[in-house]
């Protein structure tokens, strides 16, 4: 009975003692200092001296204005507990309120002086000048601990961290760069914070300080890393490739790190770095590298971006590149291993060797390899249906985009046979049924298909309902269609025959516009541009205006080499053309062009 009375007891009392500390914390936000300054007293005294209690009961002293009782609690409590070097913080807090701030600074520099050889009370001094935005006080703290402790890098990584809420970008990577001397494994959130903070002239002293610790201690392996890393950040990936390059042959290793340099410079577009990546991997690890076939295929497809991107090739050039696919294809045989690469040949062979018959020879024999890939067979028979309907083969063609349609019904791929099926009927004339795939391929999941079907919908409902006949849109497809087969002075040909028999057709524009796309395969960029701008000033408001627009900015940006025209051009298509389906693409490249990041 005693008992069960004296727990009773107990739990009273801490249900008081709780619903009194609820009570001086809702006092104290309420500003109701006097009275939080009362209940705070006590239980800083029930609590037989508690930090907390004792805190807040000091601070609503202060909010009162009470200095002299408040200096007294401070002074009752530093002899009670002498050695604790954060009440040198509180008196001096108590002086700053009084404007006295001499006497603060002495306080300050006394919880420094007494600082104990401890380093969760130096950490806590630290921070408790961070809390009161004293930096230098909180560095000066950490930089006594350190020589307490004998160990100038124990707090390095805790003043990185104060020097760049200083804005002091130099100390700040130096005492970064100090804490991963001491844990390497801090490598990561070190490049995370230098990724976040530092300008873009920060990586300029980051780099030269890792130069100067390379010296300094050539065996450290993560500084050349961390270097690599800056020249990443810099896309300055041949010297990315180089450090890269260097560890590799110093750590004997098998060419993984130059490869992901090489890949991050592939997807970059650098595709010059990335080749002297993957070359590397080839010519000095060779066959016995996990990373050997993966560097020559990848050096052999940046090579063919480098040339087709960049639309300036010669004829030269693409020969070379022809051979070394085929020597690519000698070495690693023919089979469902290197289909990929077939496909990609047999393109190179099609759209800019112009040998059609080759590309056709390539892949009527890929698709029949035992296993390969249902994917990428697929894809080869929409490449040779392309190729065959080049050639004026339309069955063919039509066959085997139904082929890929049927076998991939709910896929991209199957998507992208239907669309090609849909305009091969455009092309011959059967304009009613191509609408209507084209309108079934509007919910598309690919973004692509589903605006190009979106524009073809668009544009065969518009030239049917404005004529009792079809003849002009089927010169137009006629055209179209040999712009496809790149016949090009048939195209010409066919739209002068056009405009002969329909002078005033609502056309006009699409004539200019399939002109462009003559005069851009043809890499006469000016004479494209001029069309485009004729199509943005003399017809606004038709359906190509925004296709127009998108395509010029295109061309100013890549072709060109007026960035500024460019950008005043996407801004005006996101602007006056918001609804059009380039349009958020068009802000993207602005913000780009702008120098802002864009993910």
């Amino acid at each position: 009975m005693r008992s069960l009375i004296l727990i009773a007891a107990i739990f009273t009392a801490f249900t008081a003692w709780g619903q009194e500390a609820q009570l001086a914390q809702q006092y104290y936000r309420d500003g109701e200092f006097e009275k939080a300054a009362i209940l705070y007293e006590k239980l800083y005294k029930q609590s037989n001296y508690n930090d907390f209690y004792f805190d807040r009961y000091v601070e609503s002293l202060m909010a009162m204005e009470s200095f002299e009782e408040c200096e007294q609690v401070i002074k009752k409590q530093l002899r009670r507990d002498p050695d604790n070097v954060q009440l040198y913080v509180t008196y001096g807090k108590l002086f700053e309120r009084q404007v006295l701030d001499d006497k603060a600074e002495e306080q300050y520099h006394l919880a420094i002086e007494k600082l104990p050889k401890d380093q969760f009370s130096i950490t806590r001094l630290a921070n408790s000048f961070m809390v009161i935005t004293k930096y230098d006080l909180a560095i000066e703290t950490y930089e006594r601990g350190a020589e307490l402790l004998k160990d100038k890098e124990a707090f390095a990584y805790n003043l990185g961290e104060l020097y760049r809420r200083k804005g002091d970008s130099e100390k700040m990577i130096e005492s970064y760069l100090s804490s991963i001397d001491a844990n390497p494994g801090r490598t990561n959130s070190v490049k995370a914070i230098f990724q976040r903070y530092l300008l873009p002239d920060d990586y300029q002293e980051l780099q030269a300080q890792l130069y100067a610790r390379i010296q300094n201690d050539p065996d450290a392996v993560f500084y050349p890393e961390m270097l690599s890393w800056v020249f990443i950040q810099q896309k300055d990936y041949r010297n990315a490739f180089r450090q890269a390059r260097a560890l590799d042959r110093r750590l004997r290793e098998n060419g993984g790190r130059v490869f992901r340099i090489g890949e991050i410079a592939a997807n970059d577009k650098a595709y010059e770095a990335a080749i002297m990546a993957y070359d590397y991997i080839v010519s000095e690890k060779g066959p016995a590298s996990t990373f050997y076939i993966d560097a020559k295929r990848e050096s052999l497809r940046c090579k063919r971006w480098q040339l087709v991107e960049g639309y300036d090739y010669s004829p030269e050039e693409l020969k070379q590149l022809e051979q070394e696919y085929e020597s690519f294809l000698d070495e690693f045989g023919r089979s469902k291993l290197t289909a990929n690469i077939i496909l990609e040949l047999a393109e190179l062979e099609a759209l800019y060797i112009n040998d059609l018959d080759k590309a056709i020879s390539l892949l009527r024999e890929m698709i029949e390899y035992p296993n390969v890939n249902p994917a990428i067979q697929a894809m080869g028979k929409i490449k040779l249906a392309d190729y065959y309907l080049m050639q004026g083969e339309r069955w063919e063609a039509t066959l085997l985009y139904s082929q890929v349609d049927k076998a991939f019904k709910e896929d991209q791929l199957g998507h992208e046979a239907r669309f090609r099926n849909a305009k091969l009927s455009y092309y011959t004339g059967d304009f009613q049924w191509a609408q209507a795939q084209f309108d079934i391929l509007k919910a598309s999941t690919s973004k692509l298909i589903a605006n190009d079907a979106l524009d073809l919908s668009v544009f065969i409902m518009d030239n049917l309902g404005l004529d009792t006949t079809a003849e002009a849109l089927q010169l137009y497809a006629d055209a179209d269609l040999l712009v496809f087969q790149n016949r090009f002075e048939d195209a010409f040909n066919k739209l002068d025959t056009l405009r002969s028999k329909f002078p005033d057709h609502s056309l006009n524009d699409d004539l200019y516009y399939l002109e462009a796309q003559i005069y851009k395969k043809k890499r006469d960029y000016e004479k494209a541009a001029e069309l485009l701008q004729k199509i943005v000033d003399e017809h606004p408001d038709e359906i190509r205006a925004d296709n127009a627009l998108f395509e010029l900015a295109g061309l100013y940006e890549n072709q060109l080499n007026d960035l500024e025209k460019a950008k005043a051009l996407y801004e005006t298509l996101f602007i006056d053309h918001s609804g059009s389906t380039f349009a958020v693409e068009a802000r993207k490249r602005y913000r780009v062009l702008r120098g802002d990041t864009v993910q």
